[in-house]
């Protein structure tokens, strides 16, 4: 029937996993603002909110793999409206928390969610698009969620002024339930039959997926570095206040939140490995530039030009990982960005620990000038890792 056609469409299912990650954003960044007040009100200490915030982490790390395993045996559909609705529940719990259990519980609830809907989801499309098209397709999808991160302290503060602290996270929680329905009315293609009998070691220990797993965490670990120190750089050099700092980094997110679909179809064109490598080189490049900001202006241009290079290295990752397993003539894309997810987990937990730490004894000036040849440095050693796999009899179960 031409009314039903849109549940077999890829395009469909597409828009869908856009839609899932979005709200996935979108409640991370509703959730990120208010917690520590929430938290604050509850009786929680600073430690115990430091405590609260890593919880995300740890079930995001915990999940990641075993999910992405999951989907590889099962198929992509129930883990994902499975990650959807435990994603309401969560931010439902969040509505109603009036204890910090209570309040733990959302926040680990969230953190798993948030590693079952992007696993699973860019599985997903690695299952429905070949190398000739994925860069294109990943790249509208990252397009797409960018921006949760920009509307959802927005739409968040909002919602917060017409009826309270609860309804930001119900209308989120009735938003995931809606895609999760969605989603349970489409029509997956057959396609898992050759993923389900690989064993997880079989991909983990493949190089390439390594490779490409090291310069996951050597792009995320730069870029997390740089959000707790640029701010106290733009505070001390320019007396920037929170609001200017703010301000510049909306401007970066606005900036290149266009430019996942073009460096997308770079990757259709020249490949997900090569374009991450140049992105990891141009970030290092560019980062010294911006210890170099002399006000406002030349601030926002660096960090533009800062972010852009930066954004070369996520959309062209994302690709360069099935690159790496299909080469190897697998298809468990699940356990493939089940590491992906837990390469990039590790870069957030230590470039800001690593980049505190060398800021508050050397500075920010040379903090940059001993991180960028390390980066490059770093991409030189894991570009040298080639595929050189043969899969044999024990790698099945």
């Amino acid at each position: 029937m031409p009314g039903s056609r849109w549940r077999d469409s890829r395009g469909a299912i597409v828009a869908l996993v856009t839609m899932a990650t979005f709200i996935d954003l979108v409640a991370y960044s509703v959730a990120f603002p208010v917690l520590p007040d929430f938290a604050r009100r509850l009786g929680a200490s600073p430690t115990l909110i430091g405590l609260l915030f890593a919880s995300f982490g740890a079930t995001l790390l915990a999940v990641s793999l075993p999910m992405g395993a999951a989907s590889d045996r099962i198929g992509r559909k129930g883990p994902l409206i499975g990650g959807l609705v435990i994603l309401a529940a969560a931010t439902g719990l969040f509505a109603f928390s009036d204890s910090l259990p209570l309040l733990f519980a959302a926040r680990l609830l969230q953190g798993a969610a948030d590693a079952i809907t992007w696993v699973v989801g860019f599985a997903l499309i690695a299952d429905l698009y070949g190398r000739a098209e994925r860069g294109r397709v990943m790249g509208l999808v990252m397009s797409g969620t960018s921006f949760g991160v920009m509307i959802g302290p927005s739409i968040g503060g909002w919602l917060y002024q017409i009826g309270g602290i609860e309804l930001p996270f119900l209308v989120v929680a009735g938003a995931a339930l809606a895609i999760a329905a969605a989603l349970a009315l489409i029509h997956l293609p057959a396609g898992h039959a050759e993923a389900e009998q690989v064993a997880m070691r079989t991909v983990l220990r493949e190089p390439a997926v390594a490779a490409c797993a090291a310069a996951v965490v050597a792009g995320a670990a730069t870029l997390a570095m740089l959000e707790p120190v640029l701010p106290l750089f733009f505070a001390t050099r320019l007396g920037l206040g929170p609001a200017a700092i703010g301000l510049l980094f909306g401007l970066a997110a606005t900036a290149s939140i266009g430019l996942p679909p073009i460096y997308g179809r770079l990757v259709d064109r020249w490949g997900g490995r090569r374009l991450t490598f140049l992105g990891l080189v141009l970030t290092a490049t560019l980062l010294p530039l911006i210890a170099l900001t002399w006000n406002m202006t030349s601030a926002g241009a660096f960090v533009i030009i800062e972010w852009s290079a930066a954004a070369l290295i996520i959309t062209p990752s994302l690709a360069y990982m099935a690159e790496a397993v299909s080469a190897a003539g697998i298809r468990a894309y699940g356990v493939a960005y089940g590491a992906y997810n837990v390469a990039w987990a590790c870069g957030l937990l230590t470039g800001p620990a690593l980049g505190g730490f060398l800021f508050e004894r050397i500075g920010f000036g040379r903090l940059v000038l001993v991180w960028s040849p390390a980066l490059i440095l770093v991409t030189l050693l894991i570009a040298r890792v080639r595929v050189t796999h043969v899969r044999v009899a024990s790698d099945i179960l």
